[in-house]
């Protein structure tokens, strides 16, 4: 995790809460910064895996455990949205499995823990009760700030590496959508959508308009999964309001 300079409005902010000196302030808080960052201490990705548990936000890089920051509200729900959206889709056509944080991915050097990873059938061997020995088929990485560097950073040299065929880099402070496949070098090449609609790599016939992500509130999965089908749009509106009216 890389270490950060305080702002202004972290520190000024502060102030209205903490009856003590500025200069005080800018020194504890920038103490418990670096605290929070550093590697909690030095264990073999065995020993990782017996140490941490689901609650344990941490993840395990050339032999050093970093800890994490909890994630926001808005990249809950959109974890939640992608396991229901692509996770039903999966689940309807056999493709694999798709799982969600907290759960391992180890690599070479680094034990990491995706936001979402597909895991296709045919790779399903590399599954393990409490990880997966191996690379996904596909990760997703939601971005908050205090993670943009790993997941920018380290995490995408490391998926790279590894032969991750397809990386979603998902921004919801910037609304932004990145999209990378492997090329036949092995190196990630983004993937613009087509007027608006990305279409996925090793998850056969599955696509999604990148102005979902961004919805507020974010759509009903099971409306989304009835336009990629190929469903009628009167029909489509019928299920919704045969949906909503079930819940009335």
């Amino acid at each position: 995790m890389n270490s950060r300079v305080l702002n202004d409005s972290e520190v000024h902010n502060s102030e209205d809460t903490w009856p003590i000196s500025q200069e005080l302030r800018r020194q504890l808080l920038a103490a418990l910064l670096e605290k929070e960052e550093q590697p909690l201490r030095e264990m073999s990705y065995e020993e990782f895996l017996d140490w941490a548990d689901e609650d344990t936000l941490a993840e395990w890089v050339d032999g050093k455990v970093i800890m994490t920051s909890p994630a926001s509200n808005r990249h809950q729900q959109l974890v939640s949205f992608l396991d229901r959206l692509v996770g039903y889709y999966v689940e309807l056509h056999q493709l694999g499995k798709l799982l969600i944080a907290p759960f391992q991915m180890r690599l070479t050097n680094s034990g990491r823990e995706p936001d979402v990873l597909f895991i296709s059938s045919e790779h399903l061997d590399r599954l393990r009760p409490t990880y997966l020995d191996g690379p996904a088929d596909l990760v997703v990485e939601i971005i908050s700030p205090e993670s943009i560097g790993r997941d920018r950073g380290d995490k995408f040299f490391e998926y790279e590496e590894a032969g991750i065929p397809e990386f979603w880099l998902l921004d919801p402070l910037t609304q932004r959508a990145e999209f990378y496949q492997l090329n036949v070098a092995g190196r990630y090449q983004p993937i613009q959508p087509s007027d608006g609609i990305y279409r996925s790599a090793v998850i056969a016939g599955f696509w999604l308009r990148e102005e979902w992500l961004w919805q507020e509130p974010l759509p009903l999965p099971l409306k989304l999964l009835a336009e990629i089908a190929g469903m009628d749009a009167v029909l489509m509106e019928q299920f919704e309001q045969a949906l909503r009216s079930k819940s009335a």
